[in-house]
C-alpha cells in the first residue's frame, strides 16, 4: 500500500465519518432539504443545543456546512461538494467491485 493510497483512504474515511454519526446525518439531511438556522435544528432533532452547535462544528470544519450570519441568527447551509465527493467515492468503489469480478490472488502456502 503506498502513501498516495493512504492519503486517499484516509480521505475517504474522514468523508465517510462525517455521516457516521445518526444526529449528524439527520442534519445533513435537513439542510439538503433548506438553510436553517441552529434553532430550527434543534426543533427538528430533538437534540440539545450544545449537541447540535458541536456536530455543526465537526460539519463546519470540514467544509461541509457554510454559514451566514443574519442579525444575532447563524444561518447553516450544506456544501454539495461534500455530497459530491461522497458520491463519486462511492461510484469509484463500485467501479473497482464491477472491474474485479471474481478476481483472486493466489494464496501462498
Amino acid at each position: 500500500m503506498t502513501t498516495a493510497t493512504i492519503n486517499v483512504s484516509g480521505e475517504r474515511a474522514a468523508l465517510f465519518g462525517l455521516l457516521a454519526d445518526p444526529l449528524r446525518l439527520r442534519i445533513v439531511e435537513l439542510l439538503a432539504a433548506e438553510e436553517m438556522c441552529t434553532c430550527h435544528l434543534i426543533d427538528e432533532t430533538g437534540a440539545k443545543q450544545t449537541t447540535v452547535s458541536h456536530h455543526l462544528r465537526i460539519l463546519r470544519e470540514a467544509g461541509a456546512v457554510t454559514t451566514t450570519e443574519d442579525g444575532k441568527f447563524t444561518w447553516y447551509r450544506l456544501a454539495p461538494h461534500v455530497l459530491d465527493a461522497l458520491a463519486t467515492s462511492l461510484t469509484e468503489l463500485a467501479d473497482s467491485a464491477e472491474r474485479a469480478g471474481r478476481y483472486r490472488l493466489p494464496c501462498a502456502l
